[in-house]
């Protein structure tokens, strides 16, 4: 059957039997492919429930009725699935990891704002991660900020109370305790918000740390986010 240049829709053929079939399913693939959100790119088994019309990158060693659409998107229809092979320039939301992407011609590229002819390109994310404040007087978190990222601020807010002998607490790192913040509330919902003068590139992977003032910590938990740029290597 002949199909669109670009989103390959079916056309409808002369003197065509059962032509609402062609329609619906040309239907379909534009109810997925405008303003596309993917609700995910790392499943490899197919959701055996899901809502008419998701849409799902397939990765690499998809299976079942995935198998042999490594790449495409998947969506939902009556029960099966339509599959579209996305181009280069194409941008999407991925649901579960809270950010968009571009396709590269070979892949999704989480985050990119540019993206040159060989895959070069300027990635923006956030690295978001709950922190469990352990006893003390400081709490230091995993390492959230990666190799190579420059930081242009890092945000937080508490999610469960601050608790403990401390009156205040400073956001940081290793020698620049209150680099995102200081005198900062204990109390849920409180926040930190914490933009750097420079943006500052970190080497190595880097955690942070929080520091109590006045006292010590007891409990609580922050959810913390690291704001950074990236820039990738052009293809070979």
């Amino acid at each position: 059957m002949a199909e669109t240049t670009r989103l390959a829709l079916p056309f409808l053929e002369a003197a065509q039997a059962q032509k609402h079939v062609t329609v619906n399913e040309a239907l379909v693939r534009l109810d997925g492919l405008v303003n596309p959100v993917l609700v995910s790119r790392s499943l490899g088994v197919p959701p055996v429930v899901v809502a008419e019309g998701a849409c799902y990158g397939v990765p690499l060693g998809a299976v079942n009725a995935w198998a042999g659409h490594e790449g495409e998107i998947a969506i939902a229809s009556n029960g099966g699935w339509v599959f579209a092979a996305p181009q280069a320039g194409w941008r999407v939301w991925i649901a579960d990891e809270g950010q968009g992407a571009v396709h590269s011609g070979a892949d999704w590229v989480a985050g990119a704002l540019t993206l040159s002819p060989f895959g070069a390109g300027l990635i923006a994310r956030v690295i978001e991660a709950d922190h469990v404040i352990a006893a003390g007087a400081s709490s230091t978190t995993a390492a959230l900020i990666p190799a190579g990222g420059m930081v242009i601020g890092v945000s937080a807010r508490v999610v469960a109370e601050i608790t403990g002998t401390l009156s205040s607490w400073q956001l940081g790192n290793a020698g620049a305790p209150d680099r995102f913040g200081s005198g900062l509330g204990l109390g849920l919902g409180s926040w930190a918000r914490g933009m750097l003068s420079a943006p500052m590139t970190f080497w190595a992977p880097e955690t942070l740390v929080l520091t109590a003032m006045g006292g010590d910590f007891a409990a609580g938990t922050v959810r913390i986010a690291v704001h950074v740029v990236e820039i990738t290597l052009p293809s070979v």
